[in-house]
């Protein structure tokens, strides 16, 4: 059964309301995600013009280079962004869960119920890896779609981009993951201090997985409520890839053979579990990518199967590797210096957020500036590169060495680049890719996601430091 237009209609609330005030601004005011970026850029450039002592055109020029192809590029971090999606999709896409996807997806009975399945999917699997997560969502969606035609598409794909928020706080939170990791090169507390923060004092925090708990039951009320009252069926080629042919084989070579041997998968899935015992089942954006791989594999079952499902997932990677060298760009131009000494354009603004700062108030005041940057830098590792060194400097220079304490704000900034992201177009885009939507019919719901995350997370990063 569906939900009638008139039955939504008789439903319509403030937050329905507030919904669709979103949607009809984002509709007529947001641009391409890649022009978004452009944008952005521009807008720094102007702003580094102005307030960076010395800037020259060609410094700028020189520094953006630098940030996007050049020796300060970010072509490693993002390629271990690249494959957590990659890797992520592919063991979405694995048979067994594939088809628990497909009976999951046909429980709701109403488009509400699904919208709240959709996020629910999306919220669990995030935490485990935001790739998964990300991706799954997006799957149950298209399913739900398939189920009921009158529904709003937009707002199914919403609803899953929205459980993502949480992310930053599960278990391949880049941040996070770095703080445990020496020898990685975003790391900021340890080039600083020299010690490492482990799991236990960020994601596993009481105020971090209390707060994931609030948003959580706060946003799911909200798909609730924002239900629209007309539909946006999906376009036909969305299902075209669901059940790809299969060629029939004429004959079987030794590459053939080869190719379908399942024993060669589980040596490979063996090798990567044993070397994650080996090393004391550490837990790093290495290690986390590596268990994704080798359990997608398994799952797969033959190694050209599992072949063909990354090559397809690799698919959805192509904006994320179009629009990164430019995020890496504004790195290098948030971080350029005019002349000697001057101060460059993300301390400025890291600066002026943090002035004046207490132990209690440091880490709400991080969150903010996490927002704001998050919206230029929209990468958990990248912009932790561009905030972390201002805010553990700030934490040191007001007493606070305790790792718990630093722990703390690097997770104010990460929550602020989780809730940055429901504005903030960069991490929607394989959604888009695999429900060939554009940005236009679907952020107007997350608008309202931003908000309400603003209020919950704002909320958390004044509370904990009374707790610590």
């Amino acid at each position: 059964m569906t939900t009638s237009s008139a039955d939504r209609a008789e439903r319509r609330g403030v937050l329905q309301s507030l919904t669709g005030l979103s949607v009809r601004y984002v509709e007529r005011l947001m641009p391409d995600p890649y022009l978004f970026a452009v944008i952005l850029t521009l807008i720094v450039a102007g702003l580094v013009a102005v307030l960076v002592r010395g800037a020259s055109a060609g410094g700028m020029v020189t520094a953006w280079y630098s940030g996007v192809w050049g020796s300060e590029n970010i072509f490693t971090f993002a390629f271990q962004m690249v494959l957590i999606l990659v890797t992520g999709y592919t063991l979405a896409e694995a048979p067994v869960l594939k088809r628990a996807i497909v009976r999951v997806a046909a429980t709701p009975r109403s488009q509400t119920r699904g919208a709240l399945l959709c996020f629910t999917v999306s919220a669990v699997l995030s935490l485990l890896n935001w790739g998964l997560g990300l991706v799954a969502g997006a799957l149950v969606a298209r399913q739900v779609a398939r189920r009921f035609p009158d529904s709003h598409f937009g707002y199914l794909i919403a609803a899953a981009f929205m459980g993502f928020i949480v992310w930053t706080q599960g278990l391949s939170s880049s941040i996070a993951l770095a703080n445990t990791d020496a020898g990685s090169p975003i790391n900021v507390i340890h080039k600083i201090t020299g010690f490492t923060v482990p799991l236990r004092q960020t994601i596993f925090q009481p105020y971090s997985w209390l707060s994931v708990l609030i948003v959580l039951a706060v946003l799911a009320l909200a798909v609730w409520r924002m239900e629209p009252s007309v539909g946006l069926a999906p376009d036909a080629a969305v299902f075209d890839d669901e059940d790809p042919p299969v060629a029939p084989q004429t004959g079987k070579t030794f590459a053939d053979w080869l190719e379908n041997q399942w024993l060669l998968n589980v040596l490979v899935f063996a090798a990567g579990m044993t070397y994650f015992v080996l090393s004391g089942f550490t837990l790093n954006m290495a290690s986390m990518i590596m268990l994704f791989t080798i359990t997608a594999a398994l799952l797969h079952g033959t190694p050209i199967r599992f072949i063909r499902a990354f090559t397809g997932a690799a698919k959805v990677s192509g904006p994320l590797l179009l629009q990164y060298p430019l995020y890496g760009g504004l790195i290098g131009l948030l971080a350029y210096q005019g002349a000697e000494g001057s101060t460059p354009l993300q301390t400025v603004l890291a600066q002026m957020l943090v002035n004046g700062a207490t132990q209690y108030t440091l880490p709400f005041l991080t969150f903010l500036g996490s927002v704001i940057i998050s919206l230029f830098v929209p990468s958990g590792g990248g912009h932790w590169a561009v905030q972390g060194p201002i805010a553990v400097d700030s934490a040191l220079a007001i007493g606070q060495h305790s790792s718990a304490y630093l722990g703390l704000i690097s997770m104010a900034v990460a929550v602020g680049e989780g809730v940055a992201n429901m504005i903030q177009p960069f991490w929607l885009l394989p959604l888009l890719a695999i429900a060939k939507l554009n940005v236009r019919q679907v952020m107007g719901f997350t608008v309202v996601a931003f908000v309400l995350g603003l209020a919950v997370m704002g909320a958390m990063t004044l509370i904990a430091p009374w707790v610590l």
